[in-house]
């Protein structure tokens, strides 16, 4: 009967399907996950990615969010530009941070940038261009599905480890019923004879 089920192409087919797209999602997200460890999130190709850790940036960034930061020539950024820098004072000091430029100044002929998150009343200590890590260019939309299923625990369980549960036993249930199958085929058709 379970074999009846397992080789049908009603089975055969949305089985096939879901395992490739849970595979894909876990090489995506695992992809992710090592590319940024190993490169200690330095720049490829003059973008960084970061995770929303905070609700500061809400409603344009939520936690959990994946974040594309790419590398700009500071005299392009503006007040009203979202950009990630590394804190290096007071509450943020050693921090990555993403916030709103809210002023750019200029002192002893350097600039520096006043920034705050949107969803805050307390501007950041000033930083300068050297803290700077790039701009925001946007959400990674994929990732960002997959970061926040993994964050949460029940999207975790019913869409993760479950689906894996289930390919696994699947797996483990058509090699059991075909070593079974090959097993009556042997007693069947007797074993073959050695050849010398």
């Amino acid at each position: 009967m379970l074999r009846k089920v397992l080789d049908s192409k009603y089975f055969q087919i949305p089985f096939k399907i879901i395992k490739t797209i849970i595979i894909l999602l876990l090489v995506l997200y695992l992809a992710f996950i090592l590319l940024q460890r190993i490169s200690g999130n330095k720049s490829i190709f003059g973008y960084r990615i970061f995770t929303v850790a905070t609700g500061s940036m809400v409603p344009d960034y939520n936690v959990h969010d994946v974040l594309a930061i790419k590398e700009v020539n500071t005299d392009e950024l503006k007040v009203g530009d979202d950009i990630t820098y590394l804190g290096n004072k007071l509450d943020v000091n050693g921090r990555i941070v993403t916030h709103r430029i809210i002023d750019i100044e200029t002192v002893d002929g350097h600039k520096q940038y006043v920034t705050k998150g949107i969803n805050s009343s307390v501007e950041d200590p000033t930083i300068e261009e050297n803290q700077i890590y790039g701009k925001v260019v946007g959400k990674i939309p994929v990732i960002t599905t997959i970061n926040r299923i993994i964050k949460n625990q029940y999207g975790f369980f019913f869409l993760i480890f479950l689906p894996i549960v289930i390919v696994v036993f699947l797996e483990i249930a058509d090699t059991v019923t075909e070593i079974k199958r090959e097993k009556k085929d042997v007693e069947k058709n007797g074993e073959p004879d050695e050849i010398i």
